[in-house]
């Protein structure tokens, strides 16, 4: 496939996924729950990235298909458990986006001075832009992935080379101010910014070669990743002391270049939320053409094999609008829809990695680290708490509607087929 996704675009839409608005506002709340022993938690979640993004990449260099983490599902559990975890993720994209935009629309309508109609506006205009690019072609979004993901990691380095000059040594002490067990709060709360590598499956098909390409793309993200949000915490920390303030990249910037540095944290933040929304739209929008591909979905929603999934992105772009302006009606805070998000992919995180222990090859070096993904998934899971009621309502749906179309498929096979045929293969059990 010559017009599939090159290593570099695929390493870009990787990393603009991984490089979410969390990483704005995030090393600060980590360093005020646990201090400088927040750096602990962003190196264990650095480093079980390494075999959670080895888990997927193979997977999805060995299963290339649009319907991702459900198509890893069904080829591991059967149909019902695809369809379940695929209606759960696939609500969670035009659900969650809205929140996601909704933070850069905060930062540019405080930079501006125009409120919430600047912020809506702004949230609006994001969504409609990644809609835009991934309506032509997915080499389109990868070429513009390149250019954003490029602009985001050169910020973020520069963030972090002008603030190191300005590190204090007593910054980093006490080291665990608030106890050792502090360090498992941060973590909890850099969920949020490790999410990102179940969307490789659903864009796996898209690469030129997915076997050597996918591998490769992901070993290049997941190196940026590590870089740079060790760099951007240990700076927090080290730069701006025990209490960094809510926007920590904006002071960084200003150490180095002062206060008319700090507009350009708004326009990072457009960056960051464009470049993750634009991702996940992608992704999203070819795991609802797989899903109903495989009758997991409404027909309708389904795209010729190399055709851009164009009803499936409306699909999700309404959604995603709508929610906004039902948030907006209702004058709601996004950060319950935050919240099931990160319940939404850490149970994809546990599905997926299951899948991987019956699809790998056995006591191959992906299957242990899907071995060890499973068991930090399955944590992750547990922290999420009572946030998983969303994506649980989403995936019993999911399950009525495997158990409707089976009941369906029973009944249109009993009027049509002779008394004496047996029953379908696909029917039996």
């Amino acid at each position: 496939m010559q017009n599939g996704l090159s290593v570099p675009q695929g390493a870009a839409l990787t990393l603009g996924a991984m490089l979410g608005t969390g990483v704005i506002s995030l090393p600060a709340l980590a360093a005020g729950a646990a201090g400088p022993a927040s750096l602990v938690a962003w190196a264990a979640l650095v480093l079980l990235s390494v075999p959670l993004a080895t888990t997927f990449a193979a997977l999805g260099a060995r299963h290339p298909d649009g319907g991702g983490v459900a198509t890893y599902a069904r080829l591991a559990f059967g149909e019902r458990a695809s369809t379940m975890v695929g209606w759960a993720f696939y609500g969670t994209i035009g659900v969650g986006a809205p929140a996601a935009a909704g933070f850069a629309g905060a930062y540019v309508a405080d930079a501006t001075g125009g409120g919430t109609g600047t912020a809506l506006a702004t949230t609006v205009a994001i969504i409609a832009a990644c809609a835009v690019m991934n309506w032509f072609d997915l080499r389109v979004s990868g070429t513009a992935q390149l250019v954003i993901a490029g602009a985001v990691a050169l910020l973020l380095a520069v963030a972090v080379v002008v603030a190191l000059p300005h590190a204090q040594v007593a910054h980093l002490t006490p080291f665990a101010p608030h106890g050792w067990g502090a360090a498992g709060s941060a973590a909890a709360l850099l969920v949020w910014a490790f999410a990102g590598w179940e969307i490789l499956g659903s864009l796996s098909a898209e690469y030129r070669d997915p076997a050597r390409d996918i591998p490769r793309a992901t070993a290049i993200a997941v190196g940026a990743v590590g870089v740079l949000y060790l760099g951007v915490a240990f700076a927090t920390v080290a730069a701006l002391g025990p209490a960094p303030g809510p926007a920590p990249l904006s002071d960084l910037l200003v150490l180095g270049f002062g206060e008319n540095a700090r507009p350009v944290t708004t326009v990072l933040a457009v960056l960051l939320t464009v470049g993750a929304i634009n991702v996940y739209f992608a992704g999203g929008s070819r795991m609802g053409a797989a899903l109903a591909r495989d009758g997991a979905l409404p027909r309708w929603l389904a795209t010729a094999p190399g055709r851009t999934p164009r009803r499936s992105l409306a699909l999700i772009t309404a959604v995603a609008l709508g929610t906004t302006a039902l948030l907006a009606a209702l004058h709601q805070s996004t950060d319950a829809i935050v919240l099931m998000a990160t319940a939404t992919f850490s149970l994809l995180y546990v599905v997926g990695t299951a899948a991987a222990l019956r699809l790998l090859p056995r006591r191959g070096i992906s299957w242990w680290c899907a071995a060890v993904s499973l068991v930090a998934a399955i944590g992750l899971l547990v922290m999420t708490g009572p946030h998983m009621l969303g994506p649980v309502l989403a995936a019993l749906g999911g399950l009525a509607w495997a158990t409707w179309r089976r009941r369906r498929a029973r009944a249109i096979a009993a009027v049509t087929a002779p008394a004496d045929a047996p029953a379908p293969e696909y029917l039996a059990g």
